[in-house]
């Protein structure tokens, strides 16, 4: 076996670890609030069913571990005294998907307070926390938790004004959610596959930046509320389909793989109907004939660079869902979502763009060595991995 062969059967086979091993979105993130009146300090922290399964390593945790937990990993000072919690701490109720617990510190005092939040970064080093501290008398503070910033320090105001989380922390949530999320970033290298020439590469990435631009805004500011656990279950499939897809392209056989995708979806649409598995016949439904038809219409064209940059709008669409599934749970300031929501979709772009532009010119740098295989085989290979690892995402969000 050649060496360039060799590489892409490595490349190839690291895809498939991850995918086997990553959760529904790879991402770490919670969101906590703290509410401060006088010496009562009262902590809700939000974060999604993966993140409490991540402490117990995949198992779904009962209340009492998730409460246990996080009991050690939260804290509240005052002038250098630990704060009392004034009980063991409680699971309280969460959008569905998410859960929630409370916990209560009484301080000795309510001067120079001191709030610690080092949860999940044992168990995922990038995870972050979005924190909103408010204060009795109306003052709201964004601010975030990472495995290096894992204090705030109330007494640390300037001229009793805190300094709170800006334009380039939110820019930085938006290229977490792109470097941490393996299926968002597998969906991208499906992109870079299926564009033969430059020009279509840049028509599939507007039409991607072009739908999740879209709908993360109309779902953060509330137009549209998206069902999380559905869209989990769509970002999969398009990781899947794009993989088909380059297959389809590659093979110049569009006809049995999109009546065999088309035909597995509705297996699944059927089984729906008798209560099997988590999404609604409709949806199961609806996704059959588009997989389908796009993969019959994709498959028999030359020039399908703008079909593609209509279909990975669509696709868009799904992941702008997708990204705004845990913004949304945040319940963000109304008086900043402009800014968090600019950023966000800033930082976003940022990680896409880098990610883009990276597997581009890894593959030049191969080319200009002189050790790249084949494109069909390096298509099939990477392709036939997408497949797989969207595959069985997208049947364990289905039925988990």
């Amino acid at each position: 076996m050649s060496l360039s062969r060799l590489l892409i059967l490595v490349a190839s086979l690291l895809l498939m670890a991850i995918g086997s091993s990553a959760q529904a979105h790879t991402r770490s993130e919670s969101h906590s609030n703290w509410l401060i009146d006088q010496q009562l300090v009262r902590a809700t922290i939000t974060f999604p069913d993966k993140e409490a399964e991540n402490i117990t390593r995949g198992r779904r945790p009962s209340d009492q571990e998730v409460v246990s937990y996080l009991r050690p990993r939260l804290g509240v000072s005052a002038n250098g005294a630990a704060c009392r919690l004034t009980g063991p701490g409680r699971i309280v109720l969460a959008a569905t998907g998410y859960r929630r617990s409370e916990f209560v510190f009484d301080c000795p005092s309510d001067k120079n307070l001191v709030l610690q939040f080092t949860a999940f970064f044992d168990l995922v080093p990038s995870h972050f926390d979005f924190a909103q501290i408010q204060f009795a008398n109306g003052e709201v503070v964004e601010q975030l938790f990472t495995k290096d910033v894992t204090k705030f320090d109330l007494s640390e105001s300037q001229g009793g004004k805190f300094k709170s989380a800006g334009f380039i922390d939110f820019v930085q949530m938006g290229i977490m959610h792109i470097f941490t999320g393996v299926d968002h970033m597998s969906f991208l290298l499906g992109l870079v596959l299926i564009s033969r020439r430059l020009r279509d590469l840049v028509f599939v990435v507007s039409g991607f930046t072009l739908g999740h631009s879209l709908t993360l805004a109309l779902a953060v500011t509330g137009i549209i509320r998206p069902h999380a656990q559905y869209i989990d279950a769509l970002v999969a499939l398009t990781i899947a389909l794009v993989g088909v897809e380059n297959i389809v392209v590659s093979l110049d056989r569009p006809t049995k793989l999109a009546f065999a995708t088309g035909g597995f979806l509705l297996v699944m649409a059927f089984l729906s109907l008798f209560g099997v598995g988590l999404l609604p016949p409709a949806l199961l439904f609806g996704a059959a004939l588009f997989s389908a038809a796009y993969l019959l219409i994709s498959g028999q064209l030359n020039e399908s660079g703008r079909l593609r940059m209509v279909v990975t709008t669509v696709f868009g669409l799904i992941h702008g869902f997708g990204f705004a599934a845990d913004l949304l749970e945040a319940k963000l300031p109304p008086q900043k979502l402009a800014e968090i929501l600019f950023g966000f979709n800033i930082g976003v772009e940022v990680g896409q763009l880098t990610v883009v532009l990276t597997v581009t010119g890894l593959v030049w740098l191969v080319r200009r060595a002189g050790a790249a295989t084949p494109r069909p085989i390096t298509v099939d290979i990477l392709a036939s991995a997408l497949v797989a690892e969207g595959l069985a995402w997208f049947v364990s969000r289905s039925f988990a």
